[in-house]
């Protein structure tokens, strides 16, 4: 168990998992927003399930901290440039927070914990440097874009996307290991 969390990968290996995350995590919310139009509840299921996030966190977990951080910078600039989604006025604080998502797992890669507490440490880890630089921007630098109160109303709104990824990234992981193990 673990090899594929213990073993380093190729340069090419983790700028192909980078890649590859950062084409799921710009195809899945554009998935969801079709989806949301078609059942009326317009980009509301973004918000929700918080689909740029699995991938990021993904590829921390498998391909470590520069493929993940890299893909967790990429993939929203990417997706807001081909879609203005993730609007302008937030895309800051989510390419840090996905960028930071994808390094704090993939620092997290090698440690010998549970990876649904590698998955929980990201997301409080990942949620803070959110809040962080959210207070930062509005209440030291007078950044009107935003309000901080959507710090809590997004965890609130993405506690089904939270729970998704505590429960699928270990199913995943633990699939890839098998995989890996054969």
């Amino acid at each position: 168990m673990n090899t594929i969390t213990k073993q380093r990968l190729s340069i090419k290996a983790q700028v192909l998992a980078a890649l590859a995350a950062v084409i799921a995590a710009v195809a899945i919310p554009q998935i969801l927003h079709i989806l949301g139009a078609s059942t009326g509840l317009g980009s509301s299921l973004g918000e929700i399930f918080l689909p740029m996030h699995l991938p990021i966190m993904l590829v921390g977990l498998i391909a470590g901290p520069f493929a993940g951080a890299a893909a967790g910078l990429a993939a929203p600039l990417l997706s807001s440039l081909m879609t203005s989604m993730p609007a302008a006025g937030i895309l800051p604080f989510i390419m840090i927070e996905l960028c930071f998502y994808g390094l704090a797992a993939g620092a997290l890669r090698g440690a010998n914990i549970p990876v649904v507490l590698k998955v929980l440490i990201t997301q409080i880890a990942g949620r803070a440097v959110r809040a962080g630089t959210i207070c930062l921007a509005v209440y030291a630098f007078g950044y009107e874009k935003i309000s901080a109160a959507i710090i809590w109303t997004s965890i609130t709104v993405g506690l089904i996307g939270i729970t998704l990824q505590l429960v699928l990234i270990p199913l995943i992981m633990y699939r890839l290991d098998g995989i890996k193990s054969k």
